[in-house]
């Protein structure tokens, strides 16, 4: 879809909303409209406007519908502290739910259609041809590693940040079996203590 094919196709659309029974009409953006500001006003009079909050999901949804308000004449605005993405508004329910809301979600749709058709032919001309989605595998158990049996010690020897899927080597000891109180003897004091154990034993037997 060329952008010239997109913008009938938009027109299009909001010359289905105005009520156009033929082809010719639909093609009429001007027409269509004067169609819906007509519409509006009368509206008006039968269904008194009530102020609305949209929260829009991304700035490019919010310039969408922004823009649309302000074809038909109507004026946005936000409360100070409200977020970015919030639309205020004041307008009659009826116009809301039978064309605004409905116009506003075919045209994001139409737009979001040719945006992505355009990104994919840029994207595998100048990047890569193949921009297919990443392959979905099967997670990899963790590997464990016995450090020591009679401490009841391991060590866990890999994890995944969830939020960045980025692999880290963050090790991580199960301390569960060990009491903070327990000591491991070495050799040198062993030998030390065995040394004093003798020279007490031979004061002994010279008395």
């Amino acid at each position: 879809m060329d952008e010239a094919r997109l913008i009938e196709k938009l027109l299009a659309v909001e010359a289905l909303h105005a009520g156009a029974a033929t082809e010719g009409e639909r093609v009429a953006a001007q027409n269509a409209r004067r169609r819906i500001l007509d519409r509006l006003r009368e509206l008006v009079v039968e269904d008194p406007p009530i102020e609305y909050r949209f929260s829009m999901t991304d700035m490019w949804s919010r310039k969408v519908f922004v823009a649309l308000l302000r074809r038909y004449d109507i004026t946005p605005y936000r409360y100070k502290g409200q977020r970015y993405t919030t639309v205020m508004v004041k307008v009659p329910r009826r116009f809301v739910d039978e064309t605004l809301w409905p116009e506003f979600q075919e045209l994001s749709d139409t737009l979001r259609s040719y945006l992505a058709e355009v990104t994919d032919r840029v994207v595998s001309r100048v990047i890569h041809a193949d921009s297919s989605e990443a392959d979905v595998v099967t997670e990899p158990p963790q590997l464990k590693l016995v450090v020591n049996s009679d401490l009841d010690a391991a060590v866990s020897c890999t994890s995944t940040d969830s939020d960045t899927g980025a692999h880290r080597g963050a090790a991580k000891v199960n301390t569960a079996g060990l009491d903070q109180k327990t000591t491991v003897p070495n050799q040198a004091s062993t030998k030390n203590r065995r040394k004093r154990q003798a020279r007490k034993k031979q004061k002994k037997r010279k008395r």
